[in-house]
């Protein structure tokens, strides 16, 4: 029997049922309705497979940085899919664009459906998760990626893989760190560049001739969250609302920046920070954004 419109919509129906998920008429999935409210320690998928193929070239044209990449990492990922991210890597087809020379002006959030930055590999950053209190952007409650309420499915680089197929970072990409030489006791090796042309380390830098740990300025609030309408429980990392930017409590600012010199910048640059703890991948850009940083729906 030929397949009909209606026919295919009972079928989309009776595959949202069975998947748990809901379906929308024009076969749009919507997003996935959690009320989770405790953070929970990461179970990390461990690194076993390499994907191979991986394809990255950068160039300058004129003022422009432009980074093309096929987004497949030549460091080990974990299995996917996996039973908490459902999809495969897939070769993407990526170009970015940034200013060789950005400027610092005052801090803009980072879109909801933009990466943070590329890395050197061409794997994109990507700190925001799709995931919302009751599946509602509009609530003001977005669940932490690495907070453990929501299963995503992470592997040991805190990666995992879009419906898209294009694997990126929610944090520490370690095995692409590992591959540059990383070291807890030298200045990070350069990591990548963010969408607005800023240069992107990890951890370290050498700060008035020693190596220092860069840190986050941003605290777990203290007590219970709204309760009602809005989640309840106490702040404890599950929601990225529950971390408050507590200016020098740490010694990088609002998004995870500071002003530094590194090999690549002997002049001294403004240059954004992977930390250990939240954001972990900056959430805001000081410099205007580049193209091709804008995710695919």
């Amino acid at each position: 029997m030929p397949l009909t419109f209606s026919s295919a919509k009972s079928l989309l129906l009776a595959c949202a049922i069975v998947l748990g998920c809901v379906a929308s008429a024009d076969a749009q999935p919507r997003l996935r309705v959690h009320t989770a409210t405790e953070a929970e320690p990461l179970s990390l998928m461990a690194l076993r497979d390499t994907p191979g193929g991986a394809e990255v070239a950068m160039q300058i044209a004129g003022r422009t940085r432009i980074i093309t990449s096929n987004g497949m990492p030549s460091h080990e990922v974990g299995t996917f899919p996996n039973s908490g991210n459902p999809n495969r890597i897939s070769a993407q087809s990526y170009r970015f664009e940034m200013p060789i020379s950005p400027q610092v002006r005052q801090a803009q959030p980072l879109p909801r459906a933009a990466s943070f930055g590329v890395a050197v590999n061409g794997v994109p950053f990507d700190p925001n998760a799709a995931e919302f209190w009751q599946g509602d952007p509009r609530s003001g409650w977005s669940y932490n990626a690495l907070g453990g309420a929501v299963a995503l499915g992470l592997d040991a680089n805190y990666a995992h893989v879009q419906p898209t197929g294009a694997y990126h970072y929610h944090g520490l990409p370690v095995g692409l760190m590992q591959q540059l030489g990383w070291s807890a006791s030298d200045p990070s090796p350069l990591i990548g560049f963010a969408a607005d042309g800023f240069p992107i380390y990890a951890l370290t830098a050498e700060v008035n001739g020693a190596v220092v740990r860069m840190t986050s300025s941003y605290q777990l609030k203290t007590g219970q969250r709204p309760g009602g309408s809005e989640p309840g429980g106490m702040y404890d990392g599950a929601f990225m609302q529950d971390y408050a930017y507590v200016a020098g409590s740490g010694t990088l600012d609002e998004c995870n920046g500071a002003q530094v010199t590194t090999a690549e910048f002997p002049q001294g640059t403004y240059a954004y920070f992977l930390t250990d703890a939240y954001p972990t991948v900056p959430r805001c850009l000081k410099g205007e954004m580049g193209s091709g940083f804008t995710k695919r729906p």
